[in-house]
């Protein structure tokens, strides 16, 4: 038997690495539980694993004590070989001693599983190999020695604990040694957002949403009303429009399409509309560069070939992305030489240089860099989005020159993560290690992040997964309402890893919605007597008030106009406008919403069935009432308001420009609500000084 020696005395750590042999079956079973060794077990919590691949299930499995069952993750995993992370807390330390294995059936001598740890001064140490030579027993960290468990040296100073895998486990993983806990980052309560509902009011929309494609040159004044029911836009912004060649930036009007970026931020912002810009996609010089099977514009932003691990890979991105911001940022002291425009010439006016216009302060780096269904060219790990992040922040702390990334152009821009697909807070887990290893600390102490707000994208199905995905055996096959479909909890774990991990930082939701065309698995359902467009109402605009109650700062509807109303595939039917550019009900809803109490912000919810939420403004409240359900249920609540006090009782109505209200009285101390699933607002103000006339008891 030949092994290797690797002596690793700068900390103490000696591993054997064997190449090992296969061995018969073993008739082993688990071992009767020893009291002093299960004083010595360091304890794992399993849900603090997070695996840096499209990963469908954690790993409890190797920690839950099943010794007859292997542990899966999922399949069709687009890395074959990957790393999953434990992260230590502030004061938390293990000195690893004995490391114990369980094998249950399979084998994989040829890719072993091994467990490394990160220690305090970054190095990647391996402790243990797994190969699953033996049968159901438990082994040590040494294939070549499977009954010894005992590490040669012992282990200490560890940040992680860290797993590399092709795919295969153990059925059971335990470590002993001596560990003290650390300081658990949730003792303190997350703290109550209490956003202005506005912000709940966004949408997401193109350029030609407001631009006609023959007068691409200018503002359609037909579409102008439709945007203005909005406190807020997404705007989907391909690269290709910013960057049509290498290095020739255009703006108004673009080399491709001929859209005009001036005018239509310049509107926006007349009618005090936020924009949020996501740029996105590759352009077609760039995707040119992949093999003619593998071009697509959603392939990742960078030169075919490049490593998707190191932040220079995305150089040009963080290049058009400082021109974007020179241009459309609010700093007025850039260097006019780092600054470029296009020297194509076209059938338009040339572009001219212009700098600090003051239109743009929030914008996203791609969209949906999480996504599987574009394969290995159109996938980044969670840590290969971190790298190209801090090339678009700030071009990787200056490393990239003066003229990448978008804080370089403007300090004070807000960076927003790019809407991420999946449902799990993984991705952003490994984000923030990344950066804790690769961008250091602030001076406040604070791990130096590369984004300003946490972003992600959440639809309500039947299957309570994430935009369709099969999870298991479980597949979408309808929308469902938002507080029975598990939205709520998932959007509430993303506020929680703010807390934890991200200093309280905002988390958007920038997508979300429900179609109409009941192909789709997002479809909204009629219920009782309500068609599907006014469920579709009901549900758009207690998904608004649903983020709100669990802590996300703004929300975006997917999306403006349909694309095809007619077509039975997932957005397509997703529209808040008609073709005729009027507002369908839930725009309704939502403009009547806005207008009513944009400006309350959420409290607190008082009751859960019915849902009764508290809003206020300088003193004002607003309660707003609702059947969290799908079955047309109503009720009747009895909301405490003072003896004599009057308040306003608002319902949303469809075709309405505002929502038809009716004074009432309390005449006990509260007064009756009939609830139902479409929200109710209650408004109340101190005595005799509501602005609705005593006459006017209803609209």
């Amino acid at each position: 038997m030949k092994y290797l020696l690797w002596p690793l005395a700068a900390i103490g750590v000696t591993l054997l690495v064997l190449n090992a042999p296969s061995k018969p079956p073993s008739t082993a079973t688990q071992q009767p539980v020893d009291q002093a060794r299960a004083a010595r077990r360091i304890p794992i919590d399993p849900r603090r694993w997070y695996q840096v691949v499209n990963a469908s299930t954690g790993l409890a499995g190797l920690f839950d004590g099943v010794l007859q069952e292997n542990v899966n993750t999922g399949w069709s995993k687009l890395l074959p070989n990957y790393d999953a992370y434990y992260p230590l807390r502030p004061g938390e330390t293990m000195r690893i001693d004995s490391i114990r294995l369980y094998d249950f059936a399979d084998q994989n001598l040829d890719k072993p599983m091994t467990l490394s740890v990160i220690t305090d001064t970054w190095q990647r140490v391996p402790i243990a190999r797994f190969v699953g030579a033996s049968y159901n027993e438990w082994v040590g960290p040494d294939p070549a020695h499977p009954a010894v468990f005992a590490l040669k040296n012992p282990v200490a100073n560890a940040r992680y604990l860290v797993i590399n895998t092709w795919g295969a486990y153990p059925a059971e993983m335990e470590l002993y040694g001596a560990y003290t806990p650390g300081k658990d980052p949730m003792t303190t309560p997350v703290p109550v957002r209490k956003t202005p509902f506005a912000q709940a009011v966004g949408v997401n929309m193109f350029e030609w949403n407001l631009e006609e494609a023959a007068r691409s040159w200018e503002i359609d004044e037909s579409r102008v009303p439709a945007v203005k029911g909005f406190a807020a836009v997404r705007h989907y912004m391909d690269w290709d429009k910013l960057e049509g060649e290498p290095g020739q930036y255009t703006y108004n009007l673009t080399l491709h399409g001929a859209w005009n970026y001036d005018a239509l931020y310049t509107r926006l912002k007349a009618e005090h509309v936020m924009v949020l810009a996501c740029l996105k996609t590759i352009p077609k010089w760039m995707e040119n560069l992949y093999p003619a099977g593998q071009r697509d514009y959603g392939n990742n932003p960078v030169r075919y070939g490049s490593d998707l691990t190191k932040p220079a890979s995305y150089v040009e991105q963080a290049r058009v992305a400082f021109q974007y911001m020179a241009r459309y940022g609010f700093n007025k002291k850039i260097d006019p030489s780092l600054v470029k425009i296009s020297t194509v010439k076209t059938w338009a006016p040339m572009n001219e240089k212009k700098i600090g216009l003051g239109l743009i302060r929030f914008i996203e780096c791609e969209n949906e860099r999480d996504k599987t269904w574009k394969g290995r060219d159109g996938y980044q790990t969670a840590r290969e989005y971190a790298a190209n992040l801090s090339a678009f922040y700030d071009g990787h702390k200056g490393a990239l020159g003066l003229n990448a990334g978008v804080k370089t152009a403007d300090p004070g821009v807000t960076v927003v993560i790019g809407g991420l697909a999946a449902a799990t807070t993984d991705y952003v887990r490994a984000m923030v290690d990344w950066c804790r290893e690769f961008r250091g600390y602030r001076p406040d102490g604070r791990v130096d992040l590369c984004w300003d707000v946490i972003n992600q994208h959440l639809y309500a199905n039947d299957a309570h997964n994430s935009q369709g995905m099969v999870v298991g055996d479980k597949k979408a096959t309808r929308g469902a309402a938002p507080e029975v479909s598990g939205v709520g909890l998932q959007a509430r774990e993303f506020v929680k890893l703010s807390h934890e991990l991200a200093y309280d930082m905002p988390v958007w939701i920038t997508e979300a919605g429900y179609d109409t065309n009941p192909g789709s698995p997002f479809h909204a359902i009629a219920i009782g007597p309500k068609s599907v467009l006014d469920t579709q109402a009901d549900w758009t605009l207690r998904t608004a008030l649903l983020y709100l109650r669990m802590g996300i700062d703004r929300v975006f509807f997917y999306q403006l106009y349909d694309e095809n109303p007619a077509d039975g595939t997932q957005f397509s039917s997703m529209g808040l406008i008609n073709g005729n550019k009027t507002r369908k009900p839930a725009a309704d809803y939502l403009h009547q919403a806005r207008q009513l109490i944009g400006s309350y912000a959420y409290q607190q919810t008082i009751a859960t069935d019915p849902l009764v939420d508290r809003y206020e403004q300088a003193g004002k409240q607003a309660f707003v009432l609702t059947i969290p359900d799908e079955r047309g249920r109503t009720a009747t609540y009895h909301l405490s308001i003072p003896k004599g006090d009057t308040v306003r009782v608002c319902v949303p109505r469809a075709g309405r420009e505002s929502m038809p209200c009716s004074l009432q009285i309390s005449r006990l101390g509260s007064i009756p609500v009939f609830v139902s699933e479409t929200p109710t607002f209650v408004l109340h103000k101190p005595r005799n000084i509501l602005p609705v006339s005593p006459s006017k008891k209803s609209e």
